[in-house]
């Protein structure tokens, strides 16, 4: 199978003529690029919801994960809720926010890539399927007709000149 690359479009095909400054992939991965963050988000889709729970599943200091949890709260992909046990005081959980739970596909698929691409001794720890149906998942990218989409079926365009080109359509 020979390797293939998304196409460029739009004005995008010269490389020197413009800047990846404002790309999404970077502002995602100042989120999401430590491990301990991707942990923590594997911690939270898994149920974990408690400070300790997190420090110990993910196997990082408190000082990390508290760094890393506020992160996530101020990325809103976790929200600090409050809880008491009776006679302690006050503490705080974390919860997926909607932007939380949208990030379950990325999870997904990098546990299906490790499994396809990392060699380990035996069969992947995990095997995600779907609970209706009982079939294991398959994380793959699709366009909004649901049409299955290969690398090589990718055009990058930027907003503005899509904008611009329908916009022209429209009025013709």
């Amino acid at each position: 199978m020979e390797p293939s690359n998304m196409k460029l479009g739009g004005g995008l095909e010269d490389r020197t003529r413009w800047s990846a400054e404002d790309c999404s992939i970077d502002a995602a991965m100042k989120v999401v690029g430590t491990r301990s963050a991707m942990l923590l988000m594997r911690e939270a889709h898994y149920g974990t919801t408690r400070f300790d729970d997190f420090v110990s599943r993910v196997g990082i200091s408190e000082a990390v994960a508290s760094a890393r949890l506020k992160e996530l709260v101020a990325a809103q992909l976790l929200r600090r809720e409050p809880y008491r046990q009776s006679g302690q005081r006050t503490r705080y959980e974390y919860v997926l926010t909607q932007a939380g739970v949208e990030f379950q596909p990325v999870l997904l698929a990098l546990m299906q890539w490790g499994d396809r691409h990392l060699p380990r001794e035996g069969a992947p720890p995990l095997l995600a399927r779907h609970t209706e149906c009982g079939s294991p998942l398959i994380v793959q990218a699709c366009c909004e007709a649901d049409h299955a989409v290969g690398v090589d079926e990718v055009t990058l365009l930027p907003r503005r000149n899509r904008r611009h080109a329908s916009a022209h359509k429209d009025s013709s």
